[in-house]
């Protein structure tokens, strides 16, 4: 496991804790939840630039490239579809479903450092 690996998962456990607290707390996804979110795809952006910089400088992707790029791509989709679902559905369920954003970006980046080593 890398650095961003590492970044992820502690941006990423904090948003899920704080939108499963809001959520249980039955409180509406408010500024603090979405901004939890949106944390998670500012870690994931620079995930994005580090990976360019490393294959730019040489460091082959030990697994299949498409898979990688592949998986980073829909981690990054993943923050902004579910603040959009917050912003239709202003409930205490929507924090919920940001807090899947945190916990599966996790996964996701996961994934990448297998297929990066």
């Amino acid at each position: 496991m890398d650095a961003y690996f590492y970044i992820i998962l502690v941006v990423g456990l904090i948003s899920t804790g704080i939108c499963l607290v809001a959520g249980i707390a039955k409180k509406a996804p408010n500024d603090i939840t979405i901004l939890s979110v949106a944390a998670v795809e500012v870690a994931l952006v620079v995930y994005l630039v580090g990976s360019i910089v490393r294959v730019i400088a040489g460091e082959p992707i030990a697994g299949e490239a498409w898979e990688f790029w592949g998986y980073l791509a829909t981690a990054m989709l993943l923050p902004p579809a579910a603040v959009y679902w917050s912003i239709l559905e202003r409930t205490r369920w929507s924090n919920f479903v940001l807090a899947a954003v945190g916990i599966t970006a996790l996964v996701m980046a996961a994934r990448m450092n297998q297929i990066w080593y």
